[in-house]
């Protein structure tokens, strides 16, 4: 295939509604091949990229020493999850705790889930999608951060959650900040081999104190693990049993954190992953909404935002993405007030 070819082939993937959306095949090359796998993120959570190159992996090495395949660990029923979450879901009431925090969380953001803090442009008019990445820190600077999340209480994930509201402060002023965060809701050995959407979202409420990144770590921290829970809580539910919230539009304040430190790609980065010729790949259609994912990976931790793809977005994304690095940047250079008092917007 020549390449326009090959663009052709992936892009005339069936849509996610049709079954045969899924494609699998190998490359073949003078020397080598590559394997593939095609399918929409509608179908699975990232857990999917870890599971299949774990699997791939020790079949092909089990089949290249000469030994006979391996036996697969085994895989749970995203079924039984589904049916569980259902089962959990239905028992809820409008005075159940964990709706009563998502009730509170909304109607502190005027009803609905918290928007993204700077001007988008115009959401009625088509224009697409596009995508910024930026390095936020590279291998030496992640480790001195999160040293610096440890000493004051917290784990790398409150530190990032605090330097994304102490940006929000020093651009907007905003003394509150309101996030969501998606988290894997896996809980068995099986469950952590098992593609499908496994998935919640946590809010979270950090109070910034722009002098101290320890204090505001701290408070994000806290927030995140006393909300854990609201994970199983959807918020279609939440806007099922109070009406009178509102369902968010598509620039709401979600921050994606995955490191791949954790179970299972922990296993897989101890199989020599960190050499393997191994990526994922957009096929270029990004979506026309704001979207944010930070990644800690083997040398670095970086952030992508996708976001809609007109002039006024992108400079916003470009600004807010400048000012989360310069903070997680002062963080790492020991600098406990990571906003200085005269770069705030707005007090």
């Amino acid at each position: 295939m020549t390449p326009k070819e090959w663009q052709d082939h992936v892009l005339a993937t069936p849509n996610p509604l049709q079954w045969d959306c899924f494609s699998f095949g190998v490359i073949q090359h003078a020397d080598h091949f590559t394997f593939y796998v095609i399918v929409d993120h509608v179908h699975t959570d990232p857990m999917l990229m870890a599971v299949l190159y774990l699997e791939v992996y020790m079949m092909y090495h089990a089949l290249v020493r000469g030994a006979a395949p391996i036996p697969l660990p085994p895989a749970s029923s995203y079924d039984d999850y589904c049916i569980r979450q259902r089962q959990h879901t239905s028992a809820l009431s409008v005075d159940s705790p964990e709706v009563r925090k998502w009730v509170e969380f909304a109607e502190n953001n005027d009803g609905t889930l918290p928007d993204f803090p700077m001007p988008l442009g115009d959401a009625s008019a088509p224009c697409g999608g596009d995508v910024v990445v930026e390095r936020l820190m590279d291998e030496q600077q992640t480790a001195r951060f999160e040293s610096a999340c440890v000493a004051a209480g917290a784990r790398f994930s409150g530190g990032l959650f605090a330097s994304v509201a102490l940006a929000q402060y020093q651009l907007t002023g905003a003394e509150t900040y309101y996030g969501l965060t998606p988290t894997d809701k896996r809980s068995t050995p099986a469950e952590f081999m098992t593609a499908g959407w496994f998935t919640g979202v946590i809010p979270f409420t950090v109070p910034v104190d722009a002098m101290s990144f320890g204090n505001t770590a701290r408070a994000a921290q806290d927030s995140f693990d006393s909300n854990r829970e609201l994970a199983n809580v959807p918020f279609d539910r939440v806007l099922e049993l109070a009406p009178w919230l509102r369902r968010p539009g598509p620039n709401f304040t979600m921050l994606n954190y995955m490191d791949a430190g954790l179970p299972p790609l922990s296993a897989v980065v101890a199989s020599q992953l960190d050499g393997a010729n191994a990526g994922t790949y957009g096929d270029g259609r990004n979506p026309a909404h704001l979207y944010m994912t930070v990644g800690r990976v083997f040398d670095e931790t970086s952030m992508a935002v996708f976001f809609p793809n007109n002039p006024i977005a992108r400079e916003s994304v470009t600004r807010y993405v400048e000012a989360v690095k310069s903070v997680c940047v002062r963080v790492a250079e020991g600098l406990d007030a990571a906003v200085p008092r005269h770069d705030v917007a707005q007090v």
